[in-house]
């Protein structure tokens, strides 16, 4: 580990967000003597940020933590374009409306994450939109794009990596990496911002900003960016088996989220409790040093821990209460997915894509086939089964880890 004078740096080093960095030595200096305003941007494609996010989310809480200035920046311009950068096909394009609703649902989640206020480490929420709405082309090409080499944006992975497999970067999207640049010079002029931060895939878009403000203004800023966060199996952060892992609670379950991390790989427990919580790291290093079948006890804390965070204690709770009754107890937890079967009764069939177990009916026959599905913990081996229920409800299961409650309609 590099030794860093500020606190700031120390502490996100220790933890291991930091992956590459802006002249280190001028941003450690600028962060022992002042409070430095830092940004992330989260661009609004869904209603939810998911899993993904959450290490960017939590390098603003840090930024907090240490003493300095978080600022949200809701990407309400960007997402009229969408952000390039190792995708292998354009985003669909969406309506004013929908990113409007979407930027209202996403706010809400970071509450839980930082401090808003008017103080000078507080939290602040900005939408870009607010000052790319208003610029005009001409005069934008003109004070800005001279700024931008083409050459040098075409020299980019991300730009590289969609050019080179011969797929198709449309002139919107190329525009993506200038407005995100001029997004860092005008958070620099309207707040003072001297650090951007984003995962790897960022950089390019970050360098770009940090030279437009030494161009333009003369100011210098800095840059921060985070590993390509994969699980030790390879499979990138934020997806499951069942979709995207969501952090508002009104799109996925507490209980889901839960699991989740309780399903961590044993290999990546230490890592997690580091990057996703606010653990001491002295109880870190004991828990991620237990092995065996008592790695189960750090994975229970994980989960606990990053539910309580996003979700609320009273989530976390509860869902390791449903969790222990499910899984301990033989029982049934209060918090797991329910499905009302009709009172003419279903198949097993029916029940699997009902709860969500299964996308399809031919995926939940293959799961059936495979010996996956479990009413009350015994197999079932007919896809025609018909379930029926009077009263009371049963336990559905898709192998080891998913169950849900069938109640009477």
């Amino acid at each position: 580990m590099t030794e860093y004078k500020s606190d700031l740096l120390r502490l996100l080093d220790e933890r291991g967000y930091i992956h590459q960095l802006t002249d280190a030595a001028a941003l450690d200096a600028l962060a022992c003597k002042q409070v430095v305003p830092g940004y992330i941007g989260f661009d609004p494609t869904a209603p939810s940020l998911h899993v993904g996010s959450m290490v960017q989310i939590m390098l603003l809480r840090r930024l907090q933590q240490a003493g300095h200035k978080p600022i949200v920046l809701m990407g309400g311009g960007t997402g009229k374009i969408g952000d390039p950068s190792f995708k292998d096909e354009a985003r669909k394009l969406m309506t004013d409306e929908v990113i409007a609703e979407n930027v209202a649902s996403i706010r809400r989640v970071f509450s839980r994450f930082l401090t808003f206020g008017d103080g000078p480490s507080d939290a602040v929420m900005v939408d870009n939109a607010e000052w790319l709405d208003k610029l005009g082309y001409i005069s934008f090409l003109r004070e800005v794009g001279q700024h931008f080499s083409v050459n040098r944006m075409l020299s980019f992975d991300s730009v590289k990596t969609r050019l080179d497999r011969e797929q198709s970067l449309s002139f919107l999207e190329f525009n993506y990496m200038i407005l995100q640049g001029y997004d860092f010079r005008e958070l620099s002029n309207r707040y003072g911002c001297r650090l951007q931060m984003g995962g790897s895939d960022q950089w390019g878009n970050i360098v770009n900003g940090i030279e437009l403000a030494r161009r333009m203004d003369g100011v210098e800023v800095f840059g921060v960016t985070t590993p390509l966060l994969t699980t030790a199996d390879g499979a990138k952060m934020g997806k499951s088996v069942n979709g995207a892992v969501w952090l508002n609670d009104d799109a996925l379950p507490a209980y889901d989220f839960w699991q989740y991390w309780r399903n961590t790989d044993d290999r990546d427990v230490g890592r997690f409790l580091k990057l996703f919580t606010d653990l001491p790291l002295d109880e870190i290093a004991r828990l991620e040093a237990l092995e065996g079948s008592e790695i189960n006890a750090a994975k229970i804390v994980l989960a606990n821990e990053v539910t309580k965070l996003v979700r609320g204690e009273e989530a976390a709770k509860a869902a390791e209460a449903t969790a222990s009754a499910t899984f301990a107890g033989g029982g049934l937890g209060a918090d797991l997915p329910v499905w009302h079967v009709p009172a003419e009764g279903c198949t097993i069939v029916d029940a699997l894509v009902g709860i969500g177990f299964a996308a399809s009916r031919g995926e939940a026959k293959r799961l059936i086939a495979g010996g996956g599905a479990k009413l009350d913990g015994a197999g079932v081996s007919d896809e025609n089964q018909v379930i029926s229920l009077e009263s009371g409800e049963i336990r559905l299961s898709s192998g080891k880890k998913k169950h849900g409650i069938l109640k009477a309609l």
